[in-house]
């Protein structure tokens, strides 16, 4: 398949401690009186400048109302990764209740068909977001997607639904609708999956690329050979992955 290379991810070291210190337990309410729980983490730019926002989608193990297991995968690695490159930003992880997906759908499927309103959840998740975007602290063309799993598909979800707010996009393991390839073609997509995955088809992100590509993407990917499900712990780890995801601008500048 074109351009479905494999390859091992470069390790870096980064500090795993503290995540719970380092974030704060918030809850937003919507416009329909539902709440979505989640976790902050921001740091203040001494100049004052605009900062990126950071969206994380957490897997299906991380349900629940504790608003604490959300940052069990991940979230340590892109937080201490931001603390030490970048002069500020600020962070948002969801928590989503148990029972519920940030996308209604089969995840043991070959594909799927995106629902045409977003879950209850993800309903929530895009009014923080905007919320959070009329915040003139928050630089426009510095706003990022990334998940696992569950939230992998959390991830190519939002995208697509609202593809003209995002600098770029990093879906570990998950999967999306091939149909909605075109709408987001333009942006910067980095996705990685296990060629062993039995959690999610790993032709999940395999056609979602093939689509994107077929619709004059420079999408890349990246399928770790032998992998199962957990491949998010060594991406989250890769300097290189990091820095290209938060090297990307909407602007292109």
């Amino acid at each position: 398949m074109k351009k479905l290379a494999m390859s091992i991810a470069m390790s870096a070291t980064v500090a795993m401690g503290g995540i719970e210190d380092r974030t704060e337990a918030r809850a937003f309410t919507g416009a329909g009186g539902k709440t979505l729980l989640y976790r902050w983490a921001e740091k203040k730019p001494s100049d004052g400048a605009k900062v990126p926002l950071v969206l994380f989608f957490h897997g299906a193990g991380e349900r629940g109302d504790d608003n604490k297991a959300q940052l069990r995968h991940g979230v340590a690695d892109i937080v201490a990764w931001l603390d030490a490159h970048e002069a500020g930003f600020k962070f948002v992880a969801g928590q989503v209740p148990a029972g519920k997906r940030w996308v209604e759908v089969d995840w043991a499927a070959n594909s799927h068909s995106m629902p045409a309103e977003p879950s209850e959840t993800m309903g929530l998740a895009i009014e923080l977001m905007d919320a959070l975007l009329a915040d003139p602290t928050i630089d426009t063309n510095r706003v990022y997607a990334t998940g696992i799993s569950m939230g992998g598909y959390g991830t190519w979800d939002i995208v697509c639904r609202r593809p003209e707010v995002f600098a770029a996009a990093l879906p570990i393991c998950g999967g999306a609708d091939v149909t909605q390839a075109a709408r987001i073609a333009n942006i910067p997509i980095w996705a990685f999956h296990g060629s062993k995955d039995t959690a999610v088809p790993v032709i999940r992100s395999r056609s979602m690329l093939s689509a994107l590509w077929a619709a004059g993407s420079d999408a890349h990917y990246r399928e770790y050979p032998d992998a199962t499900h957990d491949v998010w712990t060594r991406t989250y780890r890769d300097g290189e992955v990091l820095s290209w995801f938060f090297a990307q601008t909407k602007d292109g500048g």
